[in-house]
């Protein structure tokens, strides 16, 4: 078992093909993890270790988070390998709620980019401090000070470069170590030896000035090493210590260059993963305390108190459900009896793994500290894992709102069944996919974070499940009301032999105004021409009408009815007779009360750099939008805030994406019901008249 202060949990995190799998793959053949080097897309026919779904081989992107663990210089180290799309960012937040420590991969050439920034943001949600790599930089274009630059100017960093170039593009050749002032290259057919040399003649000016600025940052967080620096006799320790205390209070982000297909640079990234990111007892966890009102406690990380673990990823895998767990506090071992806070339910450990990528390897016991995985265990993402003898609960993570939706619709029997299975595991997997059947149109609607996001789980229905599907944009959830006044006096009449059927109703039918309620039934009948029993028949009548409306077939809302008077017959009337009497007279009514349609009106707030308020204003303006207000918020970002109707919102995501450089971000939730205009209101009832034959008559 570790000592956990040599256990290091990091996470790998950049915007989309900034090549952080690449830099996995290198990083699992350095600690001997792996013993021949793949790429990504599968130029070999294999694929990348860390990319296990075909999907991914294919597209050559990551869409789950995988984890693996390896060994370097005595320290353990758990990699999360995350993906850089923005449609799967909660596989991003899962793995940085439990990562210790995370490595912020920069492109050389095209430096701090869009998701970039997300990722960013998400890091100091969780207050993870991490190290930046600047990759590709055997690239055309490459240019690591311009990049370093930008980590300071858009996303606020205190970069400091701990290394210098040997040459840039084709020509890069190693790298100038900024403490051991020594020239690093990296030879071999994979770049595994390490030759240090005497820095080249023309760089050693410019690696003497590179030193001294990073000293000089350096020296912020170390009073110890200011002296040194001063008395001119700083050892590497003192520097060391100086850059790590630094880096785990976020206040510093030592940069480092590599160019990982080219197979350099990466030992010297791991020795400063080793070096400078936190332990797992140098980070703060803490839990509520479900038996004290769920004050916040403290978690310590010691092996030697009640177990704490979080499961904070699921996938279903050949043998049931795979749990990732996070130890947290004491011990996990096979056998032992675990209980979930959530629903109170204990559970026997059956098999205990570590993962590596998508093999698995038994292990006896885990530690506090480790990430491992459960076999066999039912439970949600989110859940927390005690021995029972302690009732607490992590704090969850963030879960952003899906902000696409598509319907869905099995092509047979057959594929219905594989589908709601299908549905069923994606959902408990993955928070940010949701699934619902509509109540008025009938329709699967799925929703998620993007077009890729749902088109890749409509791609895994057809594989894993084997069941077809097709897709369309969903029906939007129209209402109908009335406009105006109108009255009604109706008779239903029936004899068939026996007792027949009587009721007569007289009133007439206004709009509501205020826009919330959807019904109401007023009785204003006065010498008991209509007796009390049958009131209620009546508003029965009349409510069984509102859940359809005779315009586009959808329900009504801000309809009230006022019965005045009416006739019953002592024999003939009935609870039946009532409310047939009432729909009829609704019938009769409900075109005379001139009737319209409403959407449904989405409040809608928008975040983006400024530089792209004017666009997104322009967005909001093709699509039927009324702007409400536009404030400016930290970090050169505006929120612009506006109404839009719900139909004009799908693909809205993307095209978002595509005018913003995939910067803005944005949220939707119901506002309320205003009348359509009148084309659209034509066009719904033109599609619902060819959908339903006879429905003009109203």
């Amino acid at each position: 078992m570790a000592d956990i202060s040599r256990i290091r949990n990091i996470g790998i995190s950049a915007h989309i093909d900034s090549g952080k799998t690449t830099l996995s793959e290198r990083v699992l053949f350095y600690t001997g993890r792996i013993h021949a080097i793949h790429e990504v897309k599968g130029k070999d026919e294999r694929g990348a270790t860390m990319d296990s779904m075909e999907l991914e081989k294919e597209r050559g992107i990551t869409i789950q988070s995988a984890a693996t663990q390896c060994t370097w210089d005595g320290y353990t180290i758990n990699i999360i390998d995350t993906p850089g799309h923005v449609d799967f960012t909660i596989e991003v937040e899962r793995a940085l709620r439990v990562l210790d420590g995370a490595v912020l991969i920069l492109c050389g050439v095209a430096g701090v980019q869009s998701q970039s920034m997300t990722v960013d943001r998400q890091m100091r949600r969780y207050k993870v401090p991490r190290l930046a790599v600047i990759n590709k930089l055997d690239r055309s274009g490459a240019n690591p000070h311009r990049v370093s630059q930008q980590l300071c100017e858009k996303l606020g960093h205190n970069a400091v470069m701990m290394q210098l170039p040997i040459g840039l593009e084709a020509e890069f050749a190693g790298v100038i170590d900024l403490i051991t002032m020594k020239a690093v290259y990296f030879e071999g057919d994979k770049g595994e030896h390490l030759v240090e040399k005497e820095i080249p003649d023309e760089l050693r000016e410019e690696a003497e000035t590179a030193r001294e600025k990073m000293l000089d940052e350096v020296s912020m967080f170390s009073v110890e090493l200011m002296e040194a620096i001063l008395e001119d006799r700083v050892t590497e320790e003192q520097i060391h210590e100086a850059v790590r205390s630094g880096t785990l209070s976020m206040e510093l982000t030592p940069v480092y260059l590599v160019s990982a297909y080219k197979n350099k640079g990466v030992q010297k990234l791991l020795d400063a993963v080793g070096r400078y990111l936190p332990g797992p007892s140098e980070r703060q966890n803490t839990a509520l305390d479900l038996s004290n009102d769920e004050a916040v406690i403290t978690i310590d990380t010691d092996p030697h108190k009640p177990l704490v673990a979080l499961a904070f990823k699921l996938e279903d895998g050949r043998y049931g459900q795979l749990t990732y767990v996070r130890v947290y506090q004491g011990l996990l071992k096979k056998g032992m009896n675990i209980e979930n806070s959530r629903t109170g339910k204990r559970h026997k450990v059956g098999r205990l793994i570590r993962m590596h990528a998508d093999s698995m390897e038994d292990i006896g016991e885990s530690t506090a500290g480790d990430i491992v995985a459960l076999f066999g265990i039912d439970c949600a993402s989110g859940d927390t894992f005690t021995d029972g003898t302690i009732a607490v609960s992590m704090s969850s993570m963030h879960i952003p709102d899906p902000v696409i939706s598509l319907a869905v619709k099995p092509v047979d029997t057959k594929a219905q069944d594989g589908m709601s299975k299908a549905l069923g595991r994606f959902v408990r997997e993955d928070p940010t996919f949701r699934s619902k059947v509509d109540p008025e149109s009938g329709e699967t609607v799925i929703s998620g974070m993007g077009e890729l996001h749902l088109e890749v789980y409509v791609e895994r229905m057809k594989r894993e499940y084997g069941c077809e599907v097709e897709t369309g944009a969903p029906q939007v959830a129209y209402r109908e009301a009335i406009s105006q006044r109108a009255e009604f006096d109706h008779v239903h009449k029936k004899q068939t032999g026996g007792a027949g059927q009587f009721g007569a109703v007289v009133g007439y039918v206004e709009p509501i105004a205020d826009g919330e309620t959807e019904f109401e039934f007023v009785n204003e009948v006065r010498g008991g021409n209509v007796p009390t029993e049958f009131i209620t028949s009546v508003e029965k009548g009349f409510l069984s009408c509102m859940g359809k409306g005779r315009l586009i077939g959808f329900p009504v809302q801000g309809f009230r009815v006022v019965l005045t008077d009416g006739k019953s017959h002592s024999v003939d009337s009935s609870d039946n007779a009532f409310q047939a009497a009432a729909r009829g007279a609704f019938r009769k009514v409900y075109g005379p009360a001139k009737p319209i349609v409403l959407e449904p009106v989405m409040k809608l707030e928008v975040e983006s750099p400024e530089e792209f308020q004017g666009t997104v204003l322009k967005t909001v303006m093709q699509r039927r939008g009324n702007v409400v207000g536009t404030t400016e918020e930290e970090g050169n970002f505006c929120r612009v805030e506006a109404e839009v109707p719900l139909s004009e919102m799908f693909g809205y995501a993307t095209d978002l994406r595509s005018v913003t450089q995939g910067k803005a971000e944005f949220t939707m939730e119901f506002s309320r019901y205003l009348p359509a205009p009148s084309e659209v209101q034509e066009q719904l009832k033109e599609r619902y008249k060819s959908r339903v034959p006879g429905s003009d008559d109203a």
